[in-house]
């Protein structure tokens, strides 16, 4: 793979090394151009080289995937954008292209937030810190459930075809969904459905029922109570205090 690590002299970046909370930098191309301590120590990489500008965010298809593509260039076209939802870190990418021998967790969760950085007119960097919320070290079928969850949020919830993905009774995931993370299935599924909702209310080129059909769901389903239930808001209050 090919090397597209821009020099790193930027003082802030002496900064951030110094951050207990991790921190990627990408280049305007796209290419991973620094990452601090905190981000080396939390993927358990010894060597930022094995990363650092081999990687490049713009082109990688798990963000597509998951519905990030369009943010994030936003972001690199000098937009401020925040990503407050569940994002479950993509370790097992890692692995498959040999940057680490073997997953430091199973899955992580976190907040994301990614900040064009200028200089003068320009942007210059677009800085992405994580908040990581839980790691998750514990049984596969659990980290597998929430990744079917993670790709099918767009459908309509269907335990018995997360079950069939894992060959695991629905019971038996129900079972150890709960013993695991706290939660059920169902209500794990409506927090990632609403993390999406807050992400198209958040764009106000689209109207509420439009931010809802984009999520699969009508503005007057019972999702806009589940709405509020989670995020104490309204659709419209929740817009409204957005701006």
């Amino acid at each position: 793979m090919e090397n597209r690590r821009p020099p790193v002299q930027e003082p802030i970046f002496q900064v951030l090394d110094k951050f207990q909370i991790p921190v990627e930098v990408f280049a305007t191309d796209g290419f991973l151009a620094y990452v601090n301590r905190a981000w080396l120590e939390l993927n358990n990489i010894s060597d930022p080289d094995l990363i650092v500008g081999k990687y490049n965010v713009l082109t990688d298809p798990v963000m597509a995937q998951m519905g990030l593509e369009e943010r994030i260039r936003r972001v690199f076209n000098g937009e401020l954008a925040d990503f407050e939802q569940d994002f479950s870190a993509p370790i097992q990418d890692l692995v498959d292209r040999g940057v680490v021998n073997e997953k430091p967790f199973e899955s992580a969760y976190m907040d994301i937030y990614m900040y064009p950085f200028r200089n003068e007119k320009n942007v210059a960097y677009v800085v992405c810190i994580f908040f990581v919320k839980n790691i998750y070290r514990g049984r596969p079928e659990v980290t597998r459930a929430m990744e079917y969850i993670g790709t099918h949020w767009h459908e309509k919830f269907n335990a018995e075809e997360v079950a069939k993905s894992l060959n695991i009774s629905v019971s038996g995931l129900y079972s150890l969904f709960r013993q695991h993370t706290g939660m059920t299935l169902m209500e794990y599924y409506k927090i990632h459905k609403v993390e999406h909702l807050k992400e198209k209310l958040a764009d106000k080129n689209l109207t509420i029922a439009e931010a809802f059909a984009a999520c699969g769901e009508d503005s007057r389903s019972t999702y806009a109570r589940v709405f509020k239930k989670i995020t104490g808001q309204s659709p419209k209050e929740y817009r409204t205090s957005r701006v």
